[in-house]
């Protein structure tokens, strides 16, 4: 089991992911509606808004790979929520929406260098046996956030700059726990590097970066299009479109089951299942949007699958490189941003050409198609923490 100093920085990273991804970053998706009213934003502005803070998430999971591989996790975490809630500040003081395009990039960045910074500090801190789920644990605060953003967004209706302010207020918060929790033991040692020079060649997350690819293209299109797809297709009020992103939030949650589903099926059993299942979520709340049974289980299908992939994306890029998991999952998680930056983009100027349906469907598509990196893998019998790759030899931890 994991000692007190495990538990508690599971706990602060558990919260910083919860303010970076669930708050900071997809809350631009929650208050799209309202950004599109105050802000006269079209689909494909809203997109490339979208995209802008993809693309910051991965110029800082870059610096996070940096910083962590130096041994300087704990700096990359500080730093993450340091973004984070300066950019929530600059949405809530926003008067334009040239200025809020810069906000969202700012807050948007945050996470990227969360992830691979808590990666790395968990890796260090919780015992071999207990990793695996500590690291499912921490990445599910993503649906804690979401979870938490709708009803501030409920409580705070029409005060959408006030709710921006409470997001910020929570990020510091939970950095100042985070990086309480990653100091170095008061013996006065110093703390072990959190990555060290890969012995495995980095060609081996070939096949998790193009399914990462794939999986993050698809996801935008509910990440960022969703709520703004059940208020104008599905004709949701406000009250109803935000209990749809609670529970895609509190759906989330249940993404922890990632690492010891991985551990029972091994990858590639796993992330197909969740990658048909994000799919089908995607596609059926295209269809029916008007349908609030159809969109709600939709969005607890989609929050908990999108969860659980990032999830099983931890552990592929921590069985590929168990002595650098933060900077494998620093270029894993990237890539996933980078496929949501371009999904986004790309999504927003289908809906604006052809309409949401067409989107929605390409999205579920590819998201499917992420899949096939898989089709080639060898799996290892259930229990076995590490599965093998036909192509690339058999990762050891």
């Amino acid at each position: 089991m994991a000692d007190r100093r495990g538990i508690t920085l599971v706990a602060g990273g558990t919260a910083l992911i919860a303010c970076t991804y669930g708050l900071a970053r997809y809350g631009y998706g929650l208050f799209l509606p309202t950004f599109r009213a105050d802000f006269a934003l079209s689909s494909t502005l809203s997109g490339l808004l979208a995209t802008g803070a993809f693309g910051s998430y991965c110029a800082a999971a870059l610096l996070s790979r940096r910083l962590v591989g130096s041994g300087r996790s704990r700096a990359a975490a500080a730093l993450a929520g340091a973004l984070a809630a300066g950019g929530c500040v600059a949405v809530a003081a926003a008067p334009s929406a040239a200025v809020l395009g810069i906000a969202v990039l700012v807050a948007g960045s945050g996470a990227g260098l969360a992830s691979p910074a808590l990666v790395a500090l968990v890796d260090r801190a919780v015992p071999a046996a207990d990793r695996s789920r500590a690291q499912t644990v921490v990445n599910a605060g993503t649906g804690l956030g979401v979870l938490l953003a709708g009803p501030l967004a409920l409580a705070l209706t029409g005060h959408w700059r006030v709710a921006w302010l409470c997001f910020a207020v929570l990020t510091v918060l939970a950095t100042m726990a985070t990086v309480r929790a990653a100091a170095p033991p008061g013996n006065g040692a110093r703390a072990m590097p959190d990555d060290v020079v890969p012995s495995a060649p980095w060609h081996r997350l070939r096949p998790a970066i193009v399914a990462a690819l794939l999986a993050g293209t698809g996801s935008a299109a509910v990440w960022t299009f969703g709520r703004d797809l059940v208020v104008t297709a599905g004709r949701l009020d406000p009250l109803a479109s935000t209990a749809f992103w609670i529970v895609l939030g509190a759906a989330g949650a249940t993404g922890a089951v990632a690492g010891d589903a991985v551990r029972r099926w091994d990858v590639p059993r796993t992330w197909t299942a969740f990658a048909v299942t994000l799919a089908l979520a995607t596609g059926g709340l295209a269809l029916a949007p008007d349908v609030p049974v159809v969109a709600f289980a939709c969005a607890a299908a989609f929050g908990g699958s999108y969860v659980a992939l990032s999830g099983v994306l931890i552990a592929w890029g921590t069985q590929l490189h168990p002595d650098s998991p933060g900077s494998a999952n620093a270029i894993l998680f990237l890539t996933l941003a980078a496929g949501q930056a371009f999904g986004a983009l790309l999504l927003g100027s289908l809906t604006d050409a052809s309409s949401s349906l067409t989107a929605f469907i390409a999205a579920a598509v590819l998201a499917t198609a992420s899949c096939l990196p898989l089709t080639r893998s060898r799996p290892t019998p259930p229990g076995k923490p590490e599965y093998a790759l036909a192509d690339h030899g058999t990762p050891t931890q």
